[in-house]
């Protein structure tokens, strides 16, 4: 499931017309570091499904919200950090778990 959405599917025209902007903004964000589109082997910007949840909240958080270009890094930056550390958070949770059923086998 993960693999498929980061499967790259859509070029630049198809992701900027799914989200609603032009191309160039697409180009920017990428210079901007906000997004980072595979690319083919001719070097065409690919954008996968995660790619386009990334696209819709950078869009969200300027459009909606007011928010500029360094706080939608900022913002993206944490939303990264928090899903580290919920992955991580869920690992230990397993670990302690197969810890506590050993020891009552014990």
């Amino acid at each position: 499931m993960n693999e498929d959405r980061t499967r790259p599917r859509y070029v630049i025209h198809v992701a900027a017309e799914l989200i609603g902007v032009k191309t160039h903004t697409l180009r920017y964000y990428e210079r901007s570091g906000l997004v980072k589109p595979q690319r083919s082997p001719g070097n065409i910007r690919l954008y996968s499904e995660s790619d386009l949840e990334t696209l819709r909240r950078v869009r969200s958080l300027m459009d909606d919200l007011g928010v500029n270009m360094a706080g939608v890094e900022v913002i993206n930056n944490m939303l990264e950090k928090m899903a580290e550390m919920a992955h991580e958070n869920e690992r230990l949770r397993s670990e302690v778990l197969r810890l506590q059923r050993s020891r009552d086998k014990s």
